[in-house]
């Protein structure tokens, strides 16, 4: 297992690139919604940093996976808690790891269940790109590539580590 760079110095980073991306579009009260576990881990630090109006929202996609038919639901199944209206709201979706895109079309089916948001943004702490969806982060606190069989995992909530897992 190797430890990756320091979280803190990454959420830190990935703040001013998002404060900077909310300006350059105009955006000035953005709702912040993170995707459980690990997105909202990140999302929470990130709402510290921005100190949005808004409360900070949370998404458990575990129904609205595509694979939950040969998976199933994951027993530790969370409620989502959106405390705003998100009709014709600027979100910042969050997220601990973008690599298929399965986890945000998900959460985007799920946000639009409770609305229709103005835009969505993505912001996400680890990109290891490979998709098998159209889908690309706004704001990426780091880019990698893995060997095959390796994992980057977000360990936490206090302290938050990412660490590569080999396989085993």
């Amino acid at each position: 297992m190797t430890t990756l760079a320091s979280v803190d110095t990454l959420v830190r980073q990935m703040s001013d690139d998002l404060r900077t991306e909310l300006n350059r579009r105009g955006v000035g009260a953005p709702a912040i919604i993170g995707i459980h576990s690990g997105g909202a881990w990140i999302a929470e630090a990130l709402h510290r940093e921005l100190a949005p109006d808004t409360p900070l929202g949370t998404l458990d996609i575990a129904f609205y996976r595509d694979d939950v038919g040969t998976r199933g639901v994951h027993p530790q199944v969370r409620p989502s808690n959106l405390p705003f209206s998100v009709d014709d709201r600027d979100i910042v979706l969050v997220d601990d790891v973008l690599y298929s895109g399965r986890t945000v079309r998900a959460a985007l089916n799920e946000i639009f269940d409770f609305g229709r948001p103005r835009r969505v943004l993505l912001a996400v702490l680890v990109d290891r790109g490979e998709r098998e969806l159209p889908v690309a982060a706004d704001v990426v606190g780091t880019r990698i590539t893995l060997n095959d069989g390796q994992r980057v995992k977000l360990h936490g909530p206090d302290p938050l580590e990412l660490t590569i897992q080999d396989p085993a």
